[in-house]
């Protein structure tokens, strides 16, 4: 399986115009031609091109479906876009990008969605459109812009739908999630992905894209964050993910009812009903 690169880049552009779009929806028609971002030092001429991103949204989708189904597959599994699950908070106006579910259905059960994504992915690099071809001009570091996960608000979008499924219920619990990106994260988001895996609300912010540029942050300490380039690798960290039996809880208690409700669960027979005990009380 091919990890995200320019050449699928290239491909989204001209798939785009030769079926459904023009050079106007995709590209700032600038004074020296046609650019998939504004170059740094240019001016964008008051445009704002908005156009491309329900475009590359449904685009990324589609990919990200094709390029896990195999793991999906691997697991007994199907790999399902747009998926609609009330009792997680996910309605077709906000469904889930994509999600591994026990059957092949948008409409689920909270208990057959073993694990769900969203996917914030976007153009990382910048192109110009000339004579019928696209060309690269440059990475992310030299245009205007942040793409994928680069973006504060697209991080902040993201955090606030997984809190929310985290919320919605007790099926919401137990179901991991993951972020999908194409880009690297900024230094200042670091420690914060790293908080949310260690709290349990994401389990992980993932690039695709191995090699956007020559130096970016890879892994966080934490690994909150991490780029994967090996599609075994990801098959493991996933699969990992999946069969692993993990259970979300955040409660805010005095500590002498922690205290009560530690004593009450090593009552318990073995280490899997101590923890179940713990949950349950700690839940009331």
């Amino acid at each position: 399986m091919t990890f995200w690169n320019k050449e699928i880049e290239k491909r989204f552009f001209i798939e785009a115009m030769k079926n459904f779009a023009s050079p106007e929806q995709l590209f700032y028609k600038l004074v020296d031609g046609y650019f998939a971002y504004v170059p740094k030092g240019e001016s964008a001429e008051g445009q704002t091109l908005q156009s491309r991103n329900s475009l590359i949204g449904k685009y990324t989708e589609k990919w990200s479906k094709d390029f896990l189904k195999p793991i999906a597959e691997s697991l007994g599994l199907f790999a399902v876009n747009s998926v609609v699950c009330p009792e997680l908070g996910l309605s077709t106006q906000s469904d889930a990008d994509l999600a591994f579910c026990s059957t092949n259905e948008i409409h689920q059960k909270a208990e057959n969605i073993k694990l769900l994504f969203e996917i914030k992915m976007s153009i990382v690099n910048n192109y110009k459109f000339e004579n019928k071809q696209v060309n690269i001009v440059g990475d992310y570091k030299k245009h205007k812009g942040n793409p994928s996960i680069l973006r504060s608000d697209s991080m902040l979008k993201a955090i606030g739908k997984s809190i929310n499924i985290r919320v919605s219920g007790t099926e919401s619990t137990k179901i991991p999630i993951i972020i999908l990106g194409n880009s690297p994260i900024t230094k200042n988001y670091a420690k914060k992905v790293d908080f949310l895996k260690q709290a349990g609300i994401i389990q992980s912010f993932i690039s695709l894209y191995p090699n956007p540029t020559d130096d970016f942050i890879k892994n966080t300490v934490g690994k909150g964050f991490q780029t994967f380039n090996e599609y075994q690798d990801l098959t493991n960290y996933l699969t990992e993910v999946v069969n692993s039996d993990m259970n979300f809880f955040s409660s805010m208690l005095p500590k002498r009812k922690l205290g009560q409700i530690i004593a009450v669960s090593a009552n318990e027979k073995d280490d899997i009903s101590k923890a179940e005990k713990f949950l349950s009380l700690i839940n009331e």
